[in-house]
């Protein structure tokens, strides 16, 4: 909400037209990927379900119900999430 119109518009453009493939294969860590199924600004068949395939040594963390500012509304639960995931 403090965003400039032309910055946020030139953001999304950005996301939503690069293809991360072939950055998301290169990925050599344990990384932990985070998505709620209810989310209706990122599907999730098109971005967790992908990345968690092409991320070797990947987490999958699925929140039912949960929309695509979940780190906001279920804010608890994914701080306990992130430290459980780099506790490990």
């Amino acid at each position: 909400m403090q965003a400039g119109f032309k910055g946020v518009f030139d953001c999304i453009k950005a996301f939503s037209e690069t293809d991360f493939t072939d950055d998301l294969k290169q990925f050599d860590v344990p990384t932990l990927i985070l998505h709620g199924d209810a989310d209706q600004i990122v599907p999730i068949g098109a971005s967790a379900m992908l990345s968690s395939k092409l991320v070797k040594d990947s987490t999958l963390k699925i929140y039912p119900g949960a929309p695509h500012g979940m780190c906001s509304t279920l804010k608890d639960q994914v701080n306990t999430d992130l430290l459980s995931f780099l506790k490990g």
